[in-house]
């Protein structure tokens, strides 16, 4: 069981090297780097999913209205369209606050091996500095 969740962490790529390896060279970097952008923008895409089915469902805008309200909300500008139902203010307001959320966390993805580089780099110089 713990083995196939190790197997899988490191298919997907969520298993950093430990601070005794070396620090990955620029390409492989690059990859990794990659590889959380198109975690972090799945997120984002998803999250717009949500929100443009909710705008259609909940607020009955055709697709292209509910698009634009959703990308305004995720973006944090605000709804375009006055919403009529309660429903639909609702949604509108869970959707707004789950959208700050999002995207914090889809920056805090696409930067996790750029933190985690800066460390390792940081720590792999603390140990020649000691020895």
């Amino acid at each position: 069981m713990v083995n196939d969740r190790k197997l899988i962490l490191e298919y997907l790529g969520l298993v950093f090297e430990h601070r005794s390896h070396p620090v990955l060279s620029p390409k492989r970097f690059a990859g990794r780097l990659l590889r959380y952008l198109s975690y972090a923008l799945g997120l984002v895409a998803a999250s717009l999913a949500l929100g443009v089915w909710g705008y259609m469902h909940f607020a009955d805008l055709r697709f292209v209205d509910a698009f634009l309200n959703a990308s305004m909300i995720l973006g944090g500008m605000g709804p375009v369209d006055p919403l009529h139902s309660d429903e639909a203010k609702y949604f509108a307001s869970f959707y707004a606050l789950y959208s700050g959320i999002s995207l914090l966390g889809a920056v805090a993805v696409f930067l996790t091996p750029v933190m985690h580089r800066m460390l390792h780099i940081l720590h792999l110089d603390e140990g020649r500095t000691e020895g």
